[in-house]
């Protein structure tokens, strides 16, 4: 009977393993033909590769337009990420520590841009900047859509880290003392850590490749590098797209790598 059982299991087990590597495989298989294709030493934008060449990295890096909207999301990322874990930390102690009356209706607004498609957020907020004489003059009305985006997931990765506490170890170091902003310090702050880098990660990738926020909130004469792609491949088609995707793809690669030096990446999960 036990060798009946672990013949049935072996293929079972070879069958998961087999759906889990295709699975990977048709995930990644895009991203490796990007990378390849940003080596093409042909003119158009093909694969497999004619060649091998590193001439489309150095069309994009000596593109002003480029090299602009290159500077600008990395500043527009930057600065969601910061102002994201700032909020998104803020509002999860609330919600888990103090929030009594109201939990559920305060949970739905902070995660609501997570839930609605980001074109009707981006209307929305359009709308409402023009309402208030906004409009589209200057990047805060950009730099607001960004950090509203990516808000929710600050949220919940610091509301999960704050779940997994003891909170008796906050009770000990009040009850020996500590004020609140010394039990943040020393105490909750060090135990929320991997879920704060992790909100903030999330937080620097989405914000450097949104399309929809970028598109109807940029301000004039600026544009951010997805919409800066999105605009050369109207009208090119050579492999320097690929090589602009290529980079953002070592930029996220370099933030998980940063998280993983900080972190640890066996402490990111939820």
């Amino acid at each position: 009977m036990k060798a009946l059982v672990e013949v049935i299991r072996d293929p079972l087990r070879f069958g998961f393993g087999a759906v889990v590597i295709a699975v990977y495989v048709f995930l990644l298989l895009p991203i490796a033909i990007v990378v390849l294709a940003s080596l093409n030493a042909g003119e158009y934008l093909t694969f497999p590769p004619q060649g091998i060449s590193l001439r489309w990295y150095g069309s994009f890096f000596s593109s002003q337009p480029f090299m602009d909207a290159f500077k600008l999301s990395l500043q527009v990322a930057a600065t969601s990420m910061v102002c994201a874990a700032a909020l998104g930390t803020s509002a999860a102690l609330y919600y888990v520590r103090f929030a009594r009356g109201g939990k559920e209706a305060l949970r739905f607004m902070v995660l609501a841009p997570l839930l609605l498609p980001e074109i009707l957020t981006a209307i929305a907020l359009l709308f409402f900047y023009y309402q208030i004489g906004l409009g589209t003059r200057t990047l805060v009305g950009l730099q607001i859509g960004h950090v509203l985006i990516t808000l929710p997931f600050v949220f919940l990765s610091v509301c999960s880290a704050l779940y997994n506490i003891n909170p008796s170890l906050e009770e000990a170091a009040r009850s020996l003392g500590a004020g609140s902003w010394t039990v943040f310090r020393r105490i909750t702050l060090p135990l929320i850590k991997p879920g704060v880098i992790t909100g903030a990660m999330f937080a620097f990738i989405i914000s450097f490749d949104l399309f929809s926020i970028s598109l109807l909130l940029k301000g004039i004469g600026t544009t951010t590098l997805p919409i800066q792609l999105f605009d050369y491949l109207r009208w090119d088609y050579d492999p320097t797209a690929a090589a602009v995707s290529t980079v953002s793809i070592v930029m996220t690669l370099c933030v998980v790598l940063i998280t993983d030096r900080l972190v640890g990446l066996r402490a990111v999960r939820f």
